[in-house]
């Protein structure tokens, strides 16, 4: 999954590296991703693009509404969402044999058949629920096919939560989305699974100053020095996606220096001296500060930040 700029983690640094390790298929949001990454797969799955164009032959297209499939270009490769239940997006399953002969009436190509799943992070049923109908969607798309004399498509409904679930694998291919990035927000109740994050934000120093005994520091003077601190100010802040952090919140980088006040549009300040300072190497910290969750803290991180592999 490299949609939403790879998680946050840099579109074409992350294609670059998928490449090297032969995968052949991605999956991106729209198709303005897509362009950008077309020459490192085989095959670009898109999953929201309302831009009606021609499209590439390593290029296929989600269809979230029956509706779209009498918009798209003769000869787009198609996949089929089906709703089992998420309510978000996709055609219901009673509306299988028409979207299949709509699409071979239109002449477009039926490449793959998707769900997805609404909470198979949570200790329930649902995703047991969920997977038994799309068995159910498989089935009878394979029978429909067969009756149209069409090519079988790939099936697919895993994400990262539902793959560490799932112990007899049986789709085509699985959506590998926020585990290849080092996090799982799994319930605690399931096996742990061992992922490090592969992503550290850093900042470079803009200044440093001592900070006296009762000087305060940053807009409205919210931390004052309880002694004489040595203060840098380091290039990170809210427009560069570091969510807003002020003086209700209390967060330590990695190494263990304290952000002081509030972070800034373009700034934060730490009581360190150093050249540069990892301001995070591990998102779920700075998640329970923001009650939110992972995903949030780095797809937020500016495209404008360089990104460098190492």
């Amino acid at each position: 999954m490299l949609k939403d700029n790879a998680y946050g983690h840099g579109l074409i640094e992350i294609a670059s590296m998928a490449k090297e390790f032969g995968i052949k298929k991605a999956v991106v949001k729209n198709l303005k991703e897509a362009l950008k990454i077309k020459d490192y797969f085989e095959k670009i799955l898109i999953l929201s693009d309302n831009n009606i164009t021609t499209y590439s032959h390593t290029f296929h297209i989600v269809v979230n509404d029956i509706k779209k499939i009498y918009q798209l270009p003769e000869n787009t490769n198609v996949h089929l969402k089906i709703d089992t239940g998420m309510h978000r997006n996709g055609i219901s399953k009673n509306q299988l044999k028409e979207a299949i002969q709509g699409l071979s009436s239109q002449n477009l190509n039926l490449t793959g058949v998707m769900t997805h799943h609404r909470s198979a992070d949570k200790l329930s049923c649902e995703y047991y629920w969920q997977r038994s109908e799309f068995k159910l969607i498989k089935e009878e798309v394979i029978k429909i096919c067969e009756q149209l004399f069409l090519p079988l498509p790939m099936f697919h409904s895993c994400n990262s939560a539902a793959l560490f679930r799932t112990a007899n694998f049986d789709d085509d291919f699985a959506r590998a989305g926020i585990a290849t990035y080092g996090y799982i927000e799994n319930d605690l109740a399931f096996d742990k699974i061992d992922l490090r994050p592969v992503l550290s934000l850093w900042g470079e120093k803009i200044s440093t100053r001592v900070l006296k005994k009762n000087q305060a520091i940053g807009y409205g003077g919210t931390y004052k020095a309880y002694k004489n601190v040595t203060v840098s100010t380091y290039d990170i802040g809210y427009g560069d996606g570091f969510l807003r952090i002020n003086e209700n919140q209390h967060y330590q980088t990695p190494k263990g220096y304290k952000v002081l006040g509030r972070v800034s549009m373009d700034s934060l300040s730490l009581d360190s001296d150093d050249e540069k300072v990892c301001i995070f190497d591990d998102a779920k910290p700075l998640a329970k500060i923001h009650n939110t969750i992972s995903y949030e803290i780095i797809t937020t991180l500016s495209t404008e930040l360089e990104r460098e592999i190492k």
